[in-house]
């Protein structure tokens, strides 16, 4: 099977009637492009390299199950899989952001002092889930670069080629979702910090 002569819906077809080697064709196609999906959002590269086999593995899982129907969109299709499960990934670490208001307040003060009271450490516990909770009523484009920029530390340069948009439009989405952030957590009276650190 020569690499150019087949499409990817037809190497699809060609698995689903059993051809492994059809497979194995999609997977050396894509593996580069998905790999990089994956390393600029978690960068680190045993990590990317796990996330890329569970992409693999969800892959098969859907398409032996029947509940494949993205004819001719393969690669985009394999992309938001590997994307979602490495955003996933960050979920699962629960890890807390540090996040810059508009006006340079910053909604959480990263200082940790040693001698932080048990009370003082539940309120910041509960505030950080609800931080995560509001975070997910933000539309599905803010979310994602909200995440990616104050989770995983991404550049705009980096946001902008992992979800194949202009500088200017993560940019822009990164301002409304601080600004719908701003105005769910002035409804819900949750106080931020007003110390200003740089972003």
């Amino acid at each position: 099977m020569r690499k150019y002569e087949v499409s990817d819906s037809q190497l699809i077809s060609l698995y689903k009637n059993g051809n492994e080697d059809a497979f194995a064709e999609l997977v050396s196609r894509h593996k580069n492009k998905i790999f990089t999906t994956i390393y600029m959002i978690v960068k680190d590269h045993d990590l990317a390299e796990d996330l890329l086999q569970e992409t693999y593995v969800k892959v098969v899982n859907t398409v032996k199950s029947g509940r494949y129907n993205e004819e001719g969109k393969f690669l985009p299709w394999v992309s938001r899989i590997a994307h979602n499960l490495a955003i996933d990934h960050f979920r699962k670490a629960k890890r807390y952001p540090t996040i810059v208001m508009e006006d340079g307040s910053n909604v959480f003060n990263s200082l940790e002092f040693s001698e932080e009271s048990i009370e003082d450490r539940q309120i910041k516990e509960d505030t950080h889930a609800l931080l995560r909770e509001l975070i997910k009523e933000l539309p599905d484009s803010q979310r994602e670069v909200l995440m990616m920029r104050h989770y995983m530390q991404m550049s705009f340069q980096e946001i902008a080629e992992v979800t194949d948009v202009s500088i200017n439009t993560a940019l822009g989405r990164m301002r409304y979702a601080l600004i719908n952030l701003r105005k769910k957590m002035d409804k819900m009276n949750v106080a931020y910090d007003k110390n200003i650190y740089p972003e």
